[in-house]
């Protein structure tokens, strides 16, 4: 079986914060998991359809069921140009019947360096660049639409393409022209929009990255690994290393939250609290804040979704600055 064809057993097409919770719990309820885990595979990825009881994952502290991700975990699918928003948008163009000064208007309105010439929806005839234009005056043409077109090796990829096969060209051009399979453009990638698009995706996992860092950093030089095994009991005894970069990140709040449903977690935790001896940082708070990253680190790797919004990103930029400041 193929992911799309599990999501649409379940009359849904994309995992996201909403679909994955209710298919997770609906096949924990007929006693069946996915190999491999399909809140992680590629987006084209071939599942196996096993009993739970065959797929060994970590257990949680308190001996209950957590979802959560191991160290290191990134999400394992490419990433292709449609996912760049600015190739499904649109694309401005004119048709070769156009004027020059047609073409460099809406250049000089829109703030573009470049503008596709198109006949109908399909029918790429070049591209028209400031460049261009200035080539012909260099030469003493007067320039027009027709002598100031590119037409030669235009960078043209489609949207279901991998994009960093076609860095290459958006480098040397500047652009990379997108169209959809039935040959219709349906938008523009620039440098720009590769940018802006790279620091919404990698922005979340550097942030996540380094509050990992710092709490192993802090964690790690004052919890004795005897204190990191007691959150270690997973299935297998050999994951009992005692060492702080082994802990999953639910483990991290296990060791410091209040548990008063449990005497002997609570016990623990305090004492892994005190041990830490930040004074003036409310614990209560600091293990919600911590648990929240928990949760949006999970959503950032489990999900092929859209980018964090700004909430969520200054979430995570706030418990950054407060480990910087405390550890």
């Amino acid at each position: 079986m193929l992911l799309p064809d599990l999501l649409a057993v379940f009359g849904v097409r994309r995992r996201d914060y909403q679909t994955v919770p209710v298919i997770a719990a609906a096949l924990k309820d007929a006693g069946l998991a996915t190999v491999p885990s399909f809140t992680l595979c590629g987006l084209k990825a071939a599942l196996l359809v096993v009993a739970e009881e065959t797929v060994e994952t970590p257990a949680a502290a308190d001996g209950t069921d957590e979802e959560d991700l191991l160290p290191g975990t990134l999400p394992q699918h490419s990433f292709k140009i449609g996912d760049i928003p600015s190739a499904r948008d649109g694309l401005a163009s004119v048709p070769s019947s156009a004027s020059l000064t047609q073409a460099t208007h809406i250049m000089r309105t829109k703030g573009y360096s470049q503008l596709p010439v198109i006949d109908g929806m399909s029918d790429l005839c070049g591209v028209v660049t400031w460049s261009s234009v200035a080539a012909r005056y260099e030469t003493g043409m007067t320039p027009t639409l027709a002598n100031a077109l590119v037409k030669d090796s235009l960078p043209v990829a489609e949207v279901h393409q991998e994009l960093f096969t076609h860095l290459p060209a958006v480098t040397e051009h500047g652009y990379l022209l997108v169209r959809s399979n039935s040959g219709r453009f349906t938008g523009i990638v620039t440098a720009a929009d590769i940018t802006a698009r790279f620091e919404d995706t990698a922005l979340p996992f550097f942030l996540v990255g380094e509050i990992e860092f710092r709490l192993r950093k802090c964690l790690g030089s004052r919890l004795d690994p005897d204190v990191i095994r007691q959150v270690q009991n997973g299935r297998r005894p050999e994951t009992q290393s005692g060492d702080i970069a082994d802990l999953m990140f639910g483990q991290y709040v296990t060791l410091l939250k209040e548990d008063p449903d449990s005497p002997a977690l609570r016990a623990r935790a305090d004492a892994n609290w005190q041990a830490l001896g930040w004074v003036g940082v409310d614990r209560t708070q600091f293990v919600h804040d911590l648990d929240r990253v928990r949760m949006i680190r999970n959503k950032i790797a489990h999900f092929d979704n859209e980018p964090l919004g700004p909430r969520l990103l200054s979430d995570l930029r706030e418990f950054l600055g407060l480990l910087k400041q405390i550890g």
